[in-house]
């Protein structure tokens, strides 16, 4: 079974639909179908049904399905066992970031570690928390940097295939009208106010509600909800109400007074940026260097009284 075959196999799997996968893939879609009846004579069995919902798997394509990314996995560890033979590192990277922190964080970031390692061509992907796992889990990205999910957004238990680690911390602000110029709001006050926040089942409005949720307020009330921070702040400095965000989204609206930053009593303050990574039995050259320096660069944080795990640990 070749590689090729096998990654288009997943991709048809996993969108249920042809010409979706060939865009995935970059294949023709007569390409996408021509490969997947290759894979099928091979195997000798039908690996997909339709149906008016799309491309289902048939017991024989569930079977496969696990098979095909381990296959797809060691052809990677065997590729990164190659290269780490090399004496330079060199290689590409396929980076993928929630997009604050993307221009907040890993932008400045990057072009130090860029000039550090010129051999290595960097892709930066942006994409939400849950996307990010996605394409991560099935190898489309090497490394991921985003905040931490609440268990309820992790269905079943956490993928084994990929290693965590808490990097940084970020303080959560609450952000009002450029004309509110109080340093401190009671929670008794907050509860009448109304908020600007993201659509429920999106990580940031998960921070806002879980920050809420234990500060004994319950629910936010809203006065609207905005499809990304940067609208957030917008409403908010136009008067449409109150906002909690990580601060590195909004700093820059702080720092030009288009909002006021307050100071919130909850006892939530902040919220973890976390990096994600497959488990492998042997790193790439390119990704081992990466996550070496963030493990340095981004002052991971060390639970009180724990000894400190030395960033060249990293990899795994």
């Amino acid at each position: 079974m070749h590689p090729r075959l096998l990654k288009t196999f997943l991709a048809v799997a996993r969108t249920g639909n042809v010409t979706r996968a060939a865009q995935e893939v970059n294949l023709a879609q007569s390409s996408v179908s021509d490969q997947i009846q290759a894979l099928e004579t091979e195997l000798g069995g039908s690996l997909f049904t339709r149906s008016r919902q799309g491309l289902a798997l048939t017991p024989a394509g569930e079977a496969l399905k696990p098979y095909a990314e381990d296959l797809l996995a060691l052809a990677d560890d065997a590729r990164a066992a190659v290269d780490t033979t090399g004496a330079a590192t060199a290689g590409s990277l396929s980076i993928g970031a929630l997009e604050t922190i993307a221009a907040a964080r890993l932008a400045p970031w990057l072009a130090g570690f860029r000039a550090a390692h010129a051999g290595i061509d960097i892709k930066l992907r942006i994409a939400g928390s849950g996307d990010l796992l996605r394409r991560l889990g099935e190898g489309e990205i090497d490394v991921a940097f985003f905040f931490e999910r609440p268990p309820e957004f992790d269905s079943g238990a956490a993928d084994q295939r990929l290693a965590r680690r808490v990097v940084a911390v970020e303080p959560l602000a609450l952000i009002a009208p450029p004309g509110d110029n109080r340093t401190d709001v009671d929670l008794a006050a907050l509860a009448e106010k109304h908020f600007v926040a993201t659509e429920a089942g999106c990580v940031y409005r998960a921070m806002v509600d879980k920050a809420f949720g234990e500060a004994g307020l319950g629910k936010p009330r809203l006065a609207a909800e905005a499809g990304s921070i940067d609208a957030i702040a917008g409403l908010v400095a136009a008067g449409a109400g109150f906002g909690l965000v990580p601060r590195l989204a909004v700093a820059a609206a702080i720092e030009r007074a288009e909002v006021a930053e307050l100071a919130w009593p909850g006892p939530t303050r902040s919220v973890n940026v976390v990096m994600a990574w497959r488990r492998r039995r042997v790193q790439p050259p390119a990704l081992r260097a990466l996550l070496t320096a963030a493990g340095e660069g981004f002052a991971p944080v060390t639970p009180a009284g724990a000894r400190p795990r030395h960033a060249a640990s990293l990899p795994s």
